[in-house]
């Protein structure tokens, strides 16, 4: 990158994400030599940006905040981004962040350019945000998914307290690997270095977390797959403790193509219909994702999870009915 300035605002940038760059991935990143990152960080900090340099085998160089932290630069993409962050935020099931989420906003828009100022407006009018299906969902704590976001950054292990769904609650010492949202319930797909496994971590169960300040390098998870698919993987079929079981009537391959991970694990029967494993930890919930399944089926077990699916299926024959006779 032949251009000082440019070159400076994107190291800036790199230094910006909460990681630690060493100077060899900073020089391949920016196509310069090690020497110049080492230049560039000792202007930086004529200007005032307090870049901290760590040694050993997994130190480098990563801005550190302060009071006297310059104003932050953001591109167009990033601040509309946030912009638009910020105005769902209230919606999002972390506990407290609504009026902090407003607050931050207003502040934003302020120094935003008009052209920006114009597309973030013209997005958030554009866009609704669906509201919350279930209303029971507990709240994750923000404070907690920051440490645990962190540590997913920088590799570092992390210590909590966590509740099963049994009740059960033990100390627990993990790798994180990456927060997962889904709905309005968080994750965390962390290696449980006391079970020797990759384990999903309920946000809204974990207590106390604190980081350790041991550092480890990252950790692939099995099969090469990304992390919202293993996630999707494990609730479907390793997560929860209602247990269901159904026949779908078409064959294990054609019904491979109609049912995601999330919405269970397949098994082989005959030739004309396979069966159909999933689990949850609500049966409102198992029964509501039964009914997105787009092939006929045949409930096997739990005999209670026929109620829940009744119930779903009367409210939709009387919404059809009224419809009809209207």
């Amino acid at each position: 990158m032949r251009n000082p300035s440019g070159r400076l605002l994107r190291l800036l940038s790199l230094l910006q994400t909460p990681r630690e760059w060493s100077g060899t991935e900073l020089a391949e990143r920016l196509g310069v030599t090690g020497r110049t990152i080492r230049r560039d960080i000792d202007r930086l900090r004529e200007l005032g940006y307090p870049v901290d340099a760590t040694h050993g085998n997994t130190g480098g160089y990563r801005l550190t905040a302060g009071a006297a932290m310059p104003p932050l630069l953001l591109d167009d993409d990033e601040a509309i981004a946030i912009a638009l962050g910020l105005r769902t935020a209230a919606t999002v099931a972390i506990t407290g962040i609504e009026d902090a989420s407003l607050r931050a906003l207003a502040k934003l828009e302020r120094v935003l350019p008009h052209r920006l100022r114009h597309r973030v407006s013209a997005l958030s009018e554009a866009a609704v945000t669906l509201p919350p299906q279930d209303g029971g969902v507990p709240p994750a704590d923000p404070d907690a998914l920051a440490l645990l976001a962190a540590a997913c950054v920088t590799c570092e292990k992390v210590r909590f307290g966590y509740t099963r769904a049994d009740g059960e609650t033990a100390r627990r010492l993990v790798q994180p690997h990456r927060l997962v949202a889904t709905g309005r319930r968080w994750y965390l797909v962390a290696y449980d270095e006391d079970r020797a496994g990759w384990r999903l971590f309920r946000a809204d169960r974990i207590a106390e977390p604190s980081r350790t300040g041991v550092r480890v390098p990252a950790r692939e998870l099995p099969g090469g797959v990304d992390a919202m698919s293993w996630a999707m993987d494990s609730l479907a079929g390793g997560s929860g403790t209602i247990r269901a079981r159904l026949r779908l009537h078409v064959p294990i391959e054609e019904a491979a193509e109609h049912v995601t991970a999330w919405q269970g694990v397949l098994e082989a029967a005959d030739d004309r219909s396979c069966l159909l494993h999933t689990q949850s930890d609500s049966m409102h919930f198992l029964a509501y994702r039964i009914t997105l399944l787009t092939v006929d089926y045949t409930l096997l077990d739990p005999p209670e999870l026929a109620e829940h699916l009744g119930a779903i299926a009367d409210r939709a024959a009387s919404a059809v009915h009224a419809f009809r006779t209207r």
